[in-house]
């Protein structure tokens, strides 16, 4: 697998070079942002599935394999997952634009909200239908994101990449199981990658070389 994040200001979508073009698509990006940071609970693992619906399945302004490239970025970076993947899918679609248009858009809803809340606290904490409604929100949760696991690491079985289902099942394993740290579980994978595509572009540079 190969990482690319490389900017793509006027991707999928029939976005043209036009100052109203970018325009449009840097607010439909924040709206959509938006939108998906204020009505989404459960942690940054459940916003990044959610852009994965929303960026990968409705719009398609990136493909699946960029969103797992995308998710393996977020995951690895220091900070909140929802904001780094806020950062990169920002990127990826506008450029700078696009990282200031993702992040405002992530970091606002709950701003505003924990803003409000924190003048309420001592209520919130001990109402029991707040309780009862968080312990709900949990058992979605839970679906959403091993839905949103299925769809993606169903992808790399379809395409038999057997290096990486082998990867996905020992990080799991180490993870679940051995309680190995998970980032030194990235960081492993992502030398393992490393390995695999400087060794896949070697053997291709020596089967061009041959062919001459």
């Amino acid at each position: 697998m190969v990482v690319n994040i490389k900017s793509n200001k006027h991707a999928s979508s029939g976005v043209s070079g036009h100052a109203g073009s970018r325009s449009s698509l840097l607010a439909k990006l924040f709206l959509s942002t938006l939108y998906l940071s204020a009505f989404t609970f459960g942690g940054g693992y459940v916003i990044v599935t959610l852009m994965k619906k929303k960026f990968v399945d409705e719009y398609h302004w990136i493909d699946e394999q960029e969103m797992l490239d995308l998710v393996a970025i977020a995951q690895s970076s220091p900070g909140p997952i929802a904001v780094n993947g806020a950062i990169v899918a920002g990127y990826k679609l506008a450029g700078m634009a696009g990282v200031l248009t993702t992040v405002i858009a992530t970091v606002l809803p709950p701003f505003t909200i924990l803003t409000l809340i924190s003048f309420c606290y001592a209520a919130f904490r001990s109402n029991l239908f707040v309780g009862w409604m968080l312990n709900g929100m949990q058992a979605g949760v839970g679906a959403v994101i091993a839905q949103v696991v299925w769809e993606m690491g169903s992808g790399i079985v379809k395409d038999r990449q057997w290096i990486s289902v082998l990867i996905m099942a020992a990080a799991f394993i180490a993870n679940y199981v051995y309680n190995v740290n998970a980032v030194l579980i990235i960081l492993l994978c992502a030398a393992i990658g490393a390995v695999r595509t400087l060794t896949s572009e070697h053997n291709k540079k020596g089967t061009e070389g041959g062919a001459l």
